[in-house]
């Protein structure tokens, strides 16, 4: 049961992060601007093949490469204390080394952030954002222990060149999405499908670049530069379908463990995979007449290099799903249990995106407990329209405040140690496969039009006067197990 009572009101602590997200691909276009190398995703978009909704690609995208101060104008408009955005890789690096500098690169993101700290807006800048560029790819990408060494070599060549102004340091977005969609289904770039141990070569080879880049900062430029480094993990929350089924029970922990524990545990606890990994894998590979795991094995030495290496929590939460036990699943491993959805959670644009605000609540306590009670900051979350939208979201502002009143309570009553909340995104974009069908924006972009006008959404107004007040009007419900 749960019990309820009321303080105050939905407040957010003093110097809270009020932020928007973007990334590199999915906005700036020009994409063989000024020396500009491709990426795997201007690879994967020209090959057509209905790839990508209706074959779109993000070579204009919002134009934001030669767009920038209309995205300032909307981030200032709204009042942003921090702006997450990322690099692109081929832009700064043509061929992914620094054999090569493209100074045109370095020019336009010299002049974000210049621009953003001119304003009083903190940057906060991911490294890598899905974007890798096709040169490194071709020699393996993250299929190849040699990106490793390259991921490093391009963090380095980061800190050094935008260190002195930059202090939020991501190295990259959502390893566990990227290795699954990129390398094990193939329905993002590089549209690699290699069912069974795909995301799991991949994601074992982010784990030890971003170890690598992390390292890189602590020994070479936290001293003098004063930042701190983290990388974005998806979670969902998992419900068992059965509250009161052991195997139920059993099977959402399980999902967890496959989906965010994979990525979270090496690096926020003991430098290795959660053990029901390790061990359901190493079966199913015995069983498949396999020597070894089709999970790869962290060294001794690789253990302790990966472990502690994230100075906050970077949580990216959209939703929740019930997970129930299936024996006809139980014996291949998989990133993609048996998943319900109850029927009276609301449906965002689209049908992976169930509107579930609580959840948010009950991922961050659990974060808190298994995690150590981590600096957390939440670097994604939103909500979806179809195209075409509307400009009187009120739905999708339904959600984001009610998200917000969640985590109002996870921190003024559960004691989640939260700093920040991002919105996904500032301005509708090119999202991945599904092109610009779907839009997250808190600003409109009118992709038909060459000037790509923005206006603002309703959600865009409602989200500046929480900023501007630093929280939400209303009760706040104390939910407590008795």
């Amino acid at each position: 049961m749960f019990a309820t009572s009321e303080t105050e009101n939905y407040s957010f602590p003093k110097s809270f992060a009020w932020g928007a997200t973007t990334s590199a691909y999915q906005i700036e276009g020009g994409w063989d601007a000024d020396g500009k190398g491709l990426n795997i995703w201007d690879t994967f978009t020209h090959q057509g093949g209905d790839r990508v909704f209706m074959n779109q690609t993000g070579d204009v995208a919002c134009g934001s490469y030669t767009l920038w101060e209309e995205d300032l104008k909307c981030i200032k408009q709204l009042g942003l204390t921090h702006y997450r955005f990322s690099l692109s890789w081929s832009r700064l690096l043509p061929d992914g080394t620094t054999g090569f500098i493209n100074q045109k690169g370095i020019e336009f993101y010299n002049k974000v952030i210049d621009s953003l700290l001119a304003n009083n807006i903190t940057p906060v800048l991911t490294v890598y954002h899905f974007d890798m560029p096709q040169a490194v790819e071709d020699l393996g990408g993250w299929n190849s222990e040699k990106t490793v060494a390259i991921f490093e070599k391009y963090a380095e060549f980061c800190y050094e060149t935008f260190g002195d102004r930059v202090k939020f340091w991501i190295t990259m977005n959502e390893p566990n999405l990227h290795s699954i969609f990129g390398y094990e289904v193939g329905i993002h770039a590089p549209g690699k499908k290699q069912p069974s141990y795909g995301a799991y070569q991949a994601g074992h080879n982010m784990l030890l670049a971003h170890a690598k880049a992390w390292h890189k900062y602590n020994t070479d430029f936290r001293n003098k530069q004063n930042g701190s480094v983290s990388i974005s993990i998806y979670a969902p929350w998992s419900e068992p379908f059965d509250p009161s089924s052991a195997k139920d029970k059993e099977a959402a922990e399980t999902y967890m463990s496959f989906f965010s524990h994979w990525i979270a545990k090496p690096i926020f606890i003991d430098g290795d995979y959660p053990e029901i990994m390790k061990l359901k894998i190493s079966e199913y590979s015995k069983k498949q007449g396999l020597n070894v795991s089709r999970l790869p094995e962290f060294t001794e030495e690789e253990k302790a290099m990966v472990k502690g290496t994230a100075d906050f929590f970077c949580l990216q939460y959209y939703s929740t799903a019930k997970h129930r036990h299936s024996p006809e699943m139980s014996e291949e491993p998989s990133f993609f249990s048996e998943q319900l959805y109850d029927p009276d959670w609301p449906i965002a644009g689209s049908d992976i995106f169930h509107v579930v605000p609580w959840g948010l609540r009950k991922l961050l306590g659990y974060i808190k407990e298994i995690y150590n009670n981590p600096v957390i900051y939440i670097t994604e979350n939103g909500y979806p329209q179809k195209d075409p939208p509307v400009l009187e979201d009120k739905q999708r502002w339904k959600y984001i405040e009610d998200t917000l009143k969640e985590l109002s309570k996870a921190i003024n009553i559960d004691g989640v140690d939260v700093r920040g909340y991002f919105v996904w995104s500032l301005i509708d974009n090119f999202e991945w496969a599904e092109g610009c069908n779907l839009r997250f924006g808190l600003f409109h972009v009118d992709f038909e039009q060459a000037a790509l006008p923005r206006s603002p959404y309703y959600s865009a107004f409602q989200y500046s006067d929480v900023v501007k007040r630093n929280g939400l009007p209303g009760p706040v419900d104390k939910l407590t197990l008795t």
